[in-house]
């Protein structure tokens, strides 16, 4: 999976019709419909303002009085094809005065998306498994020492009998990071799933 470094914007013109597409790297649908809203102040004229949102669970996809299923579907395929996520595309039309017909806007929409993407400069996505990790209060400088040996960053800690942590482990190897941890602390370490 791959998500945006930053925004991105791209702009063709087919028959006419200028489609802007815009990219934007987002956390949530409440950010997706801030920047759609900027969007539409910053070309407040353009006839149409179709949307696709994949981010964390959710989605979204809008044609924007388009005719149904030529603008946001070709664009989610766009995306989903190139395994994209956390993303906003947005992207703008200006009607120049030629109808494109149903085929024509779903290959001016994928073309303005792929525009922008060739534009773009895409960041691998590693998916995160959150642990915890408890440990005697004595061994808990060295279980994070251990942790920042490792590159794994602690995002918390909660104080009962033990100590527990709460790290991220890349998900494609956490059995292996989570046997070195172990190693580390001399089978001292207890872990479970982060609820």
């Amino acid at each position: 999976m791959f998500q945006l470094q930053a925004r991105t914007v791209a702009e063709v013109e087919i028959r006419k019709s200028r489609f802007i597409a815009v990219l934007l790297p987002v956390e949530s649908r409440e950010q997706a419909l801030r920047e759609l809203a900027a969007i539409r102040q910053r070309w407040p004229d353009a006839r149409h303002y179709c949307a696709v949102l994949l981010c964390d669970g959710d989605s979204m996809l809008d044609d924007d009085g388009e005719p149904s299923g030529t603008a946001a579907k070709p664009m989610y395929n766009v995306l989903r094809h190139k395994d994209i996520v956390n993303v906003l595309a947005v992207v703008v039309r200006y009607f120049g005065g030629i109808k494109l017909g149903a085929g024509g806007l779903v290959r001016a929409y994928t073309q303005a998306v792929n525009a922008a993407l060739a534009e773009a400069r895409l960041l691998p996505l590693r998916r995160m498994r959150r642990m915890q990790l408890a440990v005697d209060f004595a061994d808990e400088a060295r279980l994070r020492h251990a942790c920042r040996e490792m590159g794994l960053a602690v995002s918390g800690q909660r104080y009962a009998e033990r100590v527990w942590l709460g790290v991220e482990l890349p998900d494609d190897e956490w059995q292996a990071r989570l046997a070195e941890l172990a190693d580390r602390m001399a089978g001292a370490l207890e872990a479970k799933p982060d609820d």
